[in-house]
């Protein structure tokens, strides 16, 4: 016999939501207080999963750039895999590996929405002040906004000079 009824449907709802990959998009920007806290914006919770406590929760690592990356556990686990599909890999890619997973926290919100950030990942990122979150897809990227500054006056350079390419595709390839 089939499952059916309202509670079968619910459930099976609940799967297909797990299954949909997680996209953060948006910026903003906020001060970090003395406890080294950051308040995360309400459009990033629903995509952090509820830990065994009911609490918003994830894993911060060191990013690319010189900025902090924020993931849920389930795209850290992706993201450490894409990195290092062979644990045995070259020299190089081992100590990625060590330099990524060394790095790595768990968190949880706060009952505030605030994100505690541990002072080796501030250091790490340049952060005192003021951050920008940063939503790219998979994850969060926690910037220094000073560092983000600099950055984006690049980005927003090379998005022009893309942009007036048009055969040009992502990537630097010719189409």
């Amino acid at each position: 016999m089939a499952p059916s009824g309202p509670k079968w449907q619910e459930n099976e709802n609940r799967q297909s939501e797990r299954d949909v990959p997680v996209v953060f998009i948006g910026e903003s920007r906020h001060p970090v207080d003395p406890k080294n806290r950051v308040f995360l914006p309400k459009r990033f919770h629903a995509g952090l999963p509820l830990d065994e406590e009911g609490n918003r929760a994830g894993v911060l690592m060191r990013g690319f750039d010189g900025c902090i990356d924020l993931f849920t556990k389930q795209g850290h686990s992706q993201a450490l895999w894409k990195v290092n599909m062979d644990t045995y890999g070259s020299r190089r890619d081992r100590n990625l590996q060590r330099a990524m997973l060394r790095s790595g926290h768990d968190f949880t919100l706060d009952a505030s929405g605030r994100l505690l950030l541990p002072a080796h990942l501030l250091e790490i990122a340049g952060i005192d002040r003021d951050v920008v979150l940063l939503g790219v897809g998979e994850r969060i990227e926690i910037w220094a906004a000073e560092r983000w500054d600099a950055l984006e006056a690049e980005n927003e350079a090379a998005f022009i000079e893309f942009n007036s390419n048009s055969t040009e595709k992502p990537g630097g390839q010719r189409g």
